[in-house]
């Protein structure tokens, strides 16, 4: 079940909107009052934000949040439409009533939290250390003395300076930095480095988009994020609704499914 990533998934529910009418022509007025009802509920993303949410060669919206949220359409009985918005502006998206849901690799914080309605979290990502299958580095403990990666000016930085281990001054106060975490992939691949740090959920998606079954994630990492879906406060129904449908997911291996398409799982 994929215990490696912790995921914690939900039970939901979901908003309804409202549908169109089918308007007749004066032949056949009385049929006029039957009613063509569709739900459809839009959820606002990044579009750039793999593997959550991105456009492929096609420009399609595809991803594992995508896929997600569409399977919790068909339960719920909704069409589930792609909104890409402004991300900085994402939470007046939904206050204004422009998106149902923010569905994009919503990190849970205090402050969010205030602002939105969140799902229970469905999947977290970790500061995760990746190491090759082979390496003798089995615990965090481990890195010290050895050369250690991650991208430069990321969240992954503070992450491992932070750290209360101080395995940072253990590495002699020093990381090996990239502009990528890709970058930082291939020279873990070529043995010029030991490890990198980089956040699981785009980690997994690299190995698996690699296929090279050659890496291996510690159960130790940097600090932990909790993803969920936000709705707009007064939308309990929608949380309750979407909730409900990914704990069934859970339940009938349906979430696992999807996850196995995007993500490298030893």
């Amino acid at each position: 079940m994929l215990d490696k990533l912790k995921k914690a998934v939900l039970i939901g529910t979901g908003l309804l909107l409202l549908a169109g009418c089918n308007a007749g022509t004066a032949d056949d007025a009385s049929d006029s009052s039957e009613i063509d009802a569709e739900e459809t509920l839009v959820v606002g993303l990044d579009d750039t934000f793999a593997p959550m949410g991105f456009r492929d060669d096609s420009n399609e919206i595809i991803g594992f949040d995508v896929d997600l949220a569409k399977a919790v359409g068909e339960r719920i009985g909704a069409e589930m439409v792609f909104q890409p918005i402004d991300w900085a502006m994402k939470e007046t998206e939904l206050d204004s009533g422009n998106i149902d849901m923010i569905w994009n690799g919503y990190a849970i914080t205090p402050e969010r939290a205030e602002k939105v309605l969140l799902s229970e979290p469905y999947i977290v990502d970790a500061q995760a250390i990746i190491v090759l299958k082979d390496s003798v580095i089995q615990t965090k403990a481990d890195l010290e003395g050895k050369l250690v990666s991650t991208q430069q000016s990321s969240s992954s930085v503070d992450k491992i300076m932070e750290d209360e281990s101080g395995i940072f001054e253990k590495l002699g106060g020093d990381l090996v930095l990239y502009p990528s975490n890709n970058n930082a992939f291939s020279d873990l691949e070529s043995g010029r480095v030991d490890a990198i740090v980089v956040g699981e959920v785009y980690g997994r998606y690299y190995m698996k988009q690699s296929g090279k079954d050659i890496y291996r994630v510690l159960n130790d990492n940097f600090g932990e994020d909790e993803m969920a879906v936000a709705f707009k406060k007064d939308n309990a129904d929608l949380q309750e609704r979407v909730n409900t449908a990914l704990a069934d997911m859970k339940e009938d291996g349906t979430f696992d499914e999807i996850y196995d398409k995007w993500f490298y799982s030893e």
